[in-house]
């Protein structure tokens, strides 16, 4: 029977026990486990282990898949499945080794965002005490929009922001080339400052500092100031949870309300994750 609840210092999200997706998950609980992440943002199973085709057969109980634009991390069987891990096989990379270090909502530089993300746990890296490495860290952007005061929720009212795929090489992550396609395919995108949730209304920022590099009809020094502000309110300690991986965890996150972080303290250690993507569509303003 499934269950939620929050860990440890959860300000959102849960843990949900109580459910062997391997073992095949009913209409109910697939309607239980949708409901939590659209409320929450973000939810997680442990010991879940995984295959790549449970992986994709499971995420498709939420959305249609996205394939990700960087064919060379995709897993060899299975496409819907970005690898993201810093080992070396054979002279190549396996998969994207620095996804994530800043904060972030995936795709925010696409005319359509994905809608949420589905990362499994398949190798994690542990220091000499046998304690987990590179935690990733969860911002409820949803939370934050809630804490401001009045002025100026009414001053962000149907401002307009700009994302850039490019953008991530000026904070410093690793140069990915692209083909003439991907490059055609990755122009600027312009969403909402404040979104809307699509399923429960619930309003939420959407400015990161990975990919967000401008605010439409600001001059550039407001625009940065803005955009600083804005970032630096949703990553304040009381809207984040920080995952502790375990080899086996299932963890969903909301790409309209969660903003995330990677932490990259493992240096060598293999690492080695399994994303897949839903679909969305447009995000709709405030």
């Amino acid at each position: 029977m499934l269950r939620l609840q929050r860990t440890g210092a959860m300000p959102f999200g849960y843990e949900i026990s109580g459910v062997d997706i391997n073992a095949g998950i009913d209409a109910a609980t697939r309607a239980g486990i949708a409901r939590a992440f659209d409320s929450e943002g973000v939810v997680f199973l442990r010991r879940q282990a995984l295959s790549p085709a449970h992986q994709v057969e499971f995420s498709r109980y939420f959305g249609d898949l996205e394939i990700h634009f960087l064919k060379q991390f995709l897993h060899s069987d299975y496409p819907e499945i970005l690898v993201i891990s810093n080992i070396v096989e054979h002279g190549r990379p396996v998969g994207q080794a620095d996804a994530g270090r800043y904060w972030h909502s995936d795709l925010t530089y696409a005319a359509a965002p994905s809608r949420g993300s589905v990362m499994c746990a398949v190798e994690v890296p542990i220091n000499d005490a046998g304690a987990p490495l590179g935690d990733t860290c969860f911002a409820s952007a949803a939370l934050a929009y809630d804490a401001l005061d009045a002025d100026m929720q009414r001053r962000l009212d149907g401002l307009q922001a700009v994302h850039r795929f490019d953008a991530r090489y000026r904070r410093g992550a690793a140069k990915v080339e692209l083909d003439a396609g991907q490059q055609a395919a990755h122009a600027d995108a312009v969403h909402p400052v404040v979104l809307r949730h699509p399923v429960t209304g619930r309003r939420s920022i959407y400015v990161n500092e990975l990919f967000t590099v401008s605010i439409v009809g600001f001059a550039e020094k407001d625009s940065r100031h803005l955009i600083d502000e804005l970032c630096a309110h949703v990553t304040r300690a009381e809207f984040v949870y920080r995952h502790k991986w375990q080899p086996g965890d299932v963890l969903m996150w909301d790409n309209c309300t969660v903003q995330h972080l990677a932490i990259g303290d493992y240096g060598d250690a293999r690492r080695r994750m399994h994303k897949t993507t839903l679909k969305g569509a447009a995000w709709a303003s405030s």
